[in-house]
């Protein structure tokens, strides 16, 4: 099949008029009416009826017609995505990521970027107030966040990336300083150092859940906005603090031990999502090396 078959076809459909399909394409009446003609004969029907005054699309022209637009726009799409690869890859991404979301987008980004150094990369972090809208809107190409906090809306798609367990952040001054492990219960006495509510709120309610289940009500000394100053916090012996497995080993140092919650699930699953109508060509190329990771093919901690 030619693809001119199928431009053509849809141009005489939206206009229902063969002469009018000739000129938005830069062809004569004949190219259009014999293209069309082939069409009808692959497909073994009619695709309109004719008359001198008249075109009318038939039904089996109507079936075509979104299966015909939809094939147009993705080889289309496909011919902007080889040009840019055979350009270097040129374009532009945006990502964005909630504070805890870093192992698995730094992954994808460093692969990705090997492949098409071309594109340019703005990262920024995740307004949690309007996701949804930045999705649909295309603020973000991507956006990466724990699975709760993705948004319930048809227009938006996603792919489960990886689950993370929780952790506990301690100095190795303290008490837990020599240990791989605890219960969660024995963080019952211990001052805690949390990421706020509202920068990290699915994290958060994880650990709430987890003190009422294990009824524990240690001191929750500060909640903070940022990593560098819980991380300060931690270091310093103010307290100790719960975060994503993968966000612990980007933090922790010579002063400071990652310990394991050995007798509870703490498992937070992670979702990429993006919008289903995207339109950013080099999203295709991007997605793909994302769902790579997200099916286990490639490792998602460390760098």
């Amino acid at each position: 099949m030619d693809i001119n078959q199928l431009v053509y076809f849809i141009s005489v459909a939206q206009t229902l008029n063969f002469s009018e399909a000739a000129r938005r394409n830069y062809v004569s009446q004949s190219t259009v009416s014999r293209y069309v003609s082939d069409l009808e004969k692959e497909f073994g029907v009619k695709l309109f009826t004719r008359s001198h005054r008249d075109v009318v699309i038939t039904n089996e022209g109507k079936t075509l017609l979104p299966y015909a637009i939809e094939t147009v726009e993705t080889l289309n799409k496909a011919k902007n995505v080889i040009k840019q690869m055979r350009d270097g890859g040129n374009g532009k991404l945006t990502i964005a990521s909630d504070a805890t979301s870093l192992s698995f987008p730094s992954k994808c980004i460093a692969k990705f970027n090997n492949n098409y150094s071309g594109v340019t990369i703005d990262l920024c972090q995740l307004d949690v107030n309007n996701i949804t809208q930045n999705i649909i809107g295309e603020e973000y190409d991507f956006c990466f966040m724990p699975r709760d906090m993705l948004p319930e809306n048809t227009e938006i798609d996603s792919v489960l990336t990886h689950t993370e367990p929780l952790v506990v952040i301690a100095s190795k001054d303290g008490k837990f300083g020599k240990r791989d492990s605890i219960s969660f219960s024995e963080l019952a006495d211990e001052k805690l150092l949390l990421l706020s509510e509202s920068i990290v709120p699915i994290i958060y309610m994880e650990i709430m859940d987890l003190l009422r289940t294990f009824h524990i009500s240690p001191t929750i000394e500060s909640t903070y906005n940022d990593l560098i100053s819980l991380y300060i916090g931690v270091n310093a012996g103010v307290g100790v603090t719960i975060i994503p497995k993968s966000l612990a080993e980007y933090s922790t140092n010579e002063h400071t031990k990652t310990i394991l919650i050995e007798d509870t699930d703490t498992g937070v699953p992670y979702v990429m999502a993006w919008s289903k109508s995207i339109s950013n060509p080099v999203a295709r190329l991007f997605l793909n090396v994302a769902n790579n990771f997200a099916k286990g093919d490639e490792d998602i901690f460390g760098l």
